[in-house]
């Protein structure tokens, strides 16, 4: 069975369990099955209004963060290959390194996969610095990884999101949805905020914001799902301009029993400064 037969069988399944009066049997099992941490690949559960709700309501069998020595060994096969998602981020990196940006703050960027990846693709400069941002764990695996690949001193790690301060470029690729403030949270906070923003691989709901737990081998932990209009909004704010936007059917996000909240899709942005 193919991979793609196997997931319309799965989502067949899924959606069957959810028809009344299944719902009432299939959702304890489900339950009980993700408070254990049995769920395989990425699983979600519940809704909540906030990172602390979302946090309190997970179950313990698992870490609540990604401050763990596997979270650096999570992606091997991405150091040196990028998917079609990454391909907007890519583009846009090409054309405002050769416009003259020189520095690049890597938000939740592991163990600098963007870096090694895209650099496949773009020449970099010179005299580009790269500062990849993530937690402590993460960051000991990604200075190893840096020293066996000779990075020198253009690729630097920090855990300090506010060390994005006077960077050109803030690269954001899959990690807004975890992290328990948001972006435009973080650039307030700036006194030389970045004049380019790259959003990539962010769930968008079309009219709700909340927060459900995401489950993976290694973690369970809040997972944020911000409104389209409020997402855009925060950075319009602060002066910034959607100058593109694309989005990725690569991903999607199912929350059992709670269709209204689930997403198809997966989106991206790039944010200029008016300033």
């Amino acid at each position: 069975m193919t991979n793609s037969l196997k997931r319309n069988v799965q989502r067949i399944a899924n959606d069957a369990a959810e028809i009344p009066p299944l719902r009432w049997l299939a959702e304890p099992i489900y339950r009980r099955r993700f408070e254990r941490g049995m769920s395989r690949g990425n699983a979600y559960y519940g809704v909540h209004a906030s990172f602390e709700a979302a946090q309190a309501a997970a179950p313990r069998t698992k870490p609540t963060s990604f401050d763990v020595p596997a979270a650096g060994e999570l992606y091997p096969d991405r150091v040196d290959a990028i998917s079609v998602s990454d391909y907007p981020p890519l583009f846009w990196l090409d054309r405002l390194l050769a416009s003259g940006a020189r520095s690049v703050f890597d938000l939740g960027g592991n163990v600098g996969l963007g870096y090694y990846a895209f650099g496949h693709y773009v020449a970099y400069p010179d005299d580009l610095r790269w500062t990849v941002q993530d937690l402590p764990s993460v960051l000991d695996a990604g200075r190893r990884l840096a020293l066996q690949r000779g990075a020198g001193a253009r690729l630097a790690f920090t855990d300090d999101a506010l060390a994005a301060d006077g960077h050109d470029i803030v690269l954001a690729n899959g990690v807004l949805q975890y992290l328990p403030f948001t972006l435009p949270e973080l650039l307030r906070q700036l006194p030389r905020p970045p004049a380019h923003l790259l959003v990539n691989l962010t769930p968008l709901h079309p009219t709700r914001s909340f927060f459900t737990l995401q489950q993976t081998r290694i973690a369970t932990c809040p997972y944020r799902i911000p409104a389209v209009a409020d997402f855009v909004a925060g950075f319009e704010a602060l002066g910034y301009d959607v100058i593109d936007r694309w989005e990725s059917r690569e991903r999607y996000m199912r929350i059992p029993f709670e269709a209204a909240h689930s997403i198809d899709r997966y989106s991206g942005f790039y944010f200029r400064s008016r300033g």
